[in-house]
């Protein structure tokens, strides 16, 4: 039921080489990276986290600097500061693939299936010439968000602490562990976490792996499949096999309970998938996958369904993707029986007119999906809901080795709805302003929908104060919704200031302001964040 914002990338490539960087900073829709250098980085690029040893896609350019960028979030990953970040770039040619859809989750399974089948690509050319090489690798970061406001919600206080581990071929062996996990609490919810440990604890990845080949895996514990990731984290045991260009996997288990996150093995889900993927002469891609899963609670039926998605990269510069979700199993009023419904579709295809010019165009048509035990007293709702449908288009244009143009357009619609949702963006960045040598990018967006009418206009500016140590950022935003059903409108001013001081070669601290000023309310928040990797 949880619909993402997702940004698509791959990389047509002769030799992929690696830039590793850090998040400097968060601040509302920015999320900050530093690196060494932004060389081979341009705005518009999609950035990764590296997660078991496969790229997937997180973040995009939005504007850099000289070792900086200030980028937007594209995945639904949880990413904070200290987090790495991994910018790809090739010597030759390149081709960045990315759009922006509202979908369930398809844009994230085919992300998450490209950099895993690019991923594995490259370890098993490495195996050949290291074998069970250990590598241990991870991260701790304490985090502090302060809130102060005059509005009736007060004052709020929020501590972060997370902790992440990978370690592959432990010992020389065929194992290899891999952990994800954060604890927060806020200054008035202890008897929550008391009462239950998994309001504050939170376990996105904890599960240990055996190869015993190249070809095949095991894996026990908690992981999200990339190859099925659209069902979420699979707790238990996953199998996956690759016969020359055919790959075979199963997974038993449970799904993460749908309140707190936590173990919920009466939440029973098995399932198995089977893909074909061919590659040509010039080394682009195509493959389709077809997987069958059923869900069930407390030994019920909950949903059964399949899905099929495909991606092709045959054609130079050109990419299309594709994914469709059947819905196999319903029960309505205690009638179960078989079913064959569409509830999930969506169509994606991206053409490089020019090296420096992309267009790209997405459709998608959701509807409802329906777990007949968990939601029981919402199946006759969810039955009436109409489809939703949604039209995307985008452009982007760097003239100049400096100047980035980009805009897109979107629209949706629902066929209950009073009138369907517009919306657009445009923008303009310039990575070195002349005289104070700094980027900056103005951006403006509009918004209509059937219950109020928006305008976003922004500005930042971001520099380097100190090269390799020191990066400050300032924006401001002028928002402005007037609503339809009610009178008068709600006028914002939002400013923030950014400091990030990387401390050492693996310790970095940051801070930020953010202030918020409206008619009646004032909101201030700071943010503190200090990241330790080892």
């Amino acid at each position: 039921m949880a619909f993402s914002l997702v940004w698509i990338s791959i990389s047509a490539q002769t030799e992929n080489l690696k830039k590793a960087g850090s998040i400097s900073y968060i601040s509302g829709s920015s999320v900050y990276v530093k690196f060494n250098s932004t060389e081979h980085i341009s705005i518009g690029d999609t950035l990764f986290v590296e997660v078991n040893n496969s790229l997937t896609p997180a973040l995009k350019v939005n504007n850099l600097s000289s070792i900086s960028c200030v980028c937007s979030a594209i995945s639904d990953l949880k990413l904070n500061v200290g987090d790495n970040i991994v910018s790809t770039y090739i010597k030759e040619e390149e081709i960045n693939i990315d759009n922006k859809s509202v979908v369930d989750n398809a844009a994230s399974t085919e992300a998450l299936i490209l950099d895993e089948q690019q991923q594995n690509d490259t370890i098993t050319k490495t195996q050949r010439i290291v074998q069970n090489k250990n590598d241990i690798y991870g991260k701790i970061s304490l985090s502090s968000y302060s809130g102060f406001s005059n509005s009736p919600g007060g004052n709020s206080q929020r501590m972060r602490y997370t902790f992440a581990m990978n370690a592959g071929n432990i010992g020389g062996s065929k194992v290899s562990a891999e952990t994800y996990i954060s604890f927060s609490h806020r200054d008035n919810n202890w008897n929550d976490i008391q009462s239950n440990i998994f309001n504050g604890l939170k376990i996105y990845n904890f599960a240990v792996k055996y190869e015993p080949t190249t070809s095949m895996k095991i894996i026990l514990g908690r992981k999200i499949n990339p190859n099925i990731s659209n069902i979420g984290a699979i707790d238990c045991l996953q199998a996956e096999k690759v016969w020359n260009s055919m790959t075979v996997g199963a997974f038993v288990g449970s799904r993460p309970d749908y309140q707190d996150y936590s173990f919920n093995f009466s939440l029973l889900q098995f399932g198995g998938y089977i893909a074909h993927t061919y590659k040509n002469k010039s080394n682009r891609k195509m493959k389709t996958t077809f997987a069958f899963v059923e869900q069930q609670n407390s030994g019920a039926t909950d949903r059964r369904f399949a899905y099929i998605q495909h991606y092709n990269t045959l054609a130079k510069n050109l990419y299309v993707f594709g994914t469709a979700e059947v819905e196999l199993y319903q029960n309505i009023k205690g009638e179960k029986k078989s079913t064959l419904n569409f509830t999930n579709l969506y169509l994606m295809l991206r053409y490089k007119i020019l090296r420096n010019l992309s267009v790209s165009a997405s459709y998608s048509a959701r509807t409802n999906l329906i777990y007949y035990e968990t939601y029981k007293n919402l199946v006759d709702r969810l039955l009436e809901d109409e489809a939703l449908q949604g039209y995307r288009f985008r452009i982007n244009f760097r003239p100049a080795r400096k100047l980035a143009i980009g805009a897109w357009v979107g629209y949706r619609s629902r066929k209950d709805d009073p009138k369907p949702t517009k919306n657009a963006n445009a923008y303009i960045s310039y990575s070195s302003i002349p005289g104070i040598n700094a980027a900056a990018t103005i951006s403006a967006t509009l918004l209509e929908t059937a219950y109020l009418k928006g305008q976003i206009y922004s500005l930042r500016l971001s520099k380097d104060l100190i090269p390799g140590k020191l990066y400050g950022s300032f924006a401001y935003r002028y928002v402005d919704y007037q609503y339809t059903f009610t009178e008068g409108n709600d006028l914002q001013h939002v400013g923030d200031i950014n400091l990030s001081w990387r401390i050492y070669k693996k310790i970095s601290f940051s801070v930020s302001y953010e202030g918020q000023f409206e008619k009646e309310f004032t909101y201030n928040r700071i943010y503190a964040n200090l990241l330790t990797r080892f």
